[in-house]
Order: structure tokens, then C-alpha cells, then sequence
């Protein structure tokens, strides 16, 4: 069996009240655009997620709040307080406790830069996945029955985009 992966960064975030806590920022209009456009990219791929596990972080929810309506099916979802600014580790751990056979995990970086660095056996040519730019989004599998087998190095990427492609 294969196991999909679609990892987000939370879209572009507002700078407009320094007032507010980081955790509270929402998304900036660019924000919303470039996440719309990465639900439309993901349906066209035919890429829905049967678990959604995100940061409780309001850019995060923001982000999947304007993927999810392009997705048919797609789940609420599952607020991990633990994604918030988490480390490649427990990112890995949240990961392994997923159930669904596509499962998309939203964060920051960054962590979810590492992260993503980290899972692939060989990243992928473009120049910002090192970087992971707001809204970039890899598309990885695995090989394998049970997401408790996902480890370090295991994963393949299939495909990774940033939002300026899709305008």
C-alpha cells in the first residue's frame, strides 16, 4: 500500500496590528488567494486528503479553510497544538498516529522546511524547497500499510509547488 503526504505551509500571514500574538495572525489578502489556488491545484490532481492535521495557529486554519472547499469529501480539520512552530520530530510523531491513507499536515516553518527536507530520499529540483516559501506545498509517499512505519528519508516526492507557479 501507498501512503500520501500533502505537507502546507499556512499561506502568506498580516503584519498590520504588531499588537497581536503571533499565533492569532491571520492570513493577508495575498494569503487567501495563493490558498484558493492551492485547493484548485490539489483538486486538479485529484489530491484529497482523508485526514487534515493542522496547526491551531489562525494562519493555519485560515490556509485549509480556503483549500478545502475545491476538495469534495474533504475532512475538518484536526487542530495538533503541537504543530505550532513544531520541530521536525514532532512533526514526524503527530504523523504517525495519522489513519487515513492520504493525510495532509499544515504548519510553519521553520520546522516544516526540515521536515520536509528531511522525509524525502531525494528532494525535489526546485530551487525554494529548501527555502519552503508561505503556501509551498510538497506532495510525498510512502511505501507501506501503516503511518507509524513513516520515518526520515523514506518518502518520495511526487511534487512540490509554491503559490506564484499557480497565479
Amino acid at each position: 500500500m501507498t501512503l500520501r503526504l500533502i505537507l502546507t505551509r499556512h499561506a502568506k500571514s498580516s503584519w498590520d496590528d504588531p499588537a497581536l500574538p503571533d499565533h492569532d495572525r491571520p492570513l493577508n489578502a495575498r494569503g487567501r488567494r495563493a490558498a484558493d489556488a492551492l485547493g484548485r491545484w490539489l483538486a486538479s490532481r485529484g489530491d484529497v486528503p482523508g485526514e487534515v492535521l493542522c496547526s491551531d495557529a489562525l494562519r493555519t486554519r485560515q490556509t485549509w479553510e480556503s483549500i478545502a472547499p475545491h476538495l469534495p469529501g474533504a475532512p475538518p480539520a484536526t487542530l495538533k497544538p503541537a504543530l505550532y512552530h513544531a520541530g521536525p520530530d514532532v512533526m514526524l510523531a503527530v504523523l504517525r498516529h495519522a489513519s487515513a491513507p492520504v493525510v495532509m499536515m499544515l504548519g510553519h516553518n521553520p520546522g516544516i522546511a526540515e521536515f520536509a527536507e528531511r522525509l524525502v530520499a531525494r528532494p525535489p529540483a526546485d530551487p525554494e524547497f529548501r527555502r519552503y516559501p508561505t503556501g509551498a506545498t510538497l506532495v510525498a509517499s510512502f511505501e507501506g500499510d501503516d503511518w507509524g512505519e513513516a520515518g526520515f528519508a523514506r518518502a518520495s516526492a511526487i511534487d512540490f509547488v509554491v503559490p506564484r507557479e499557480l497565479a
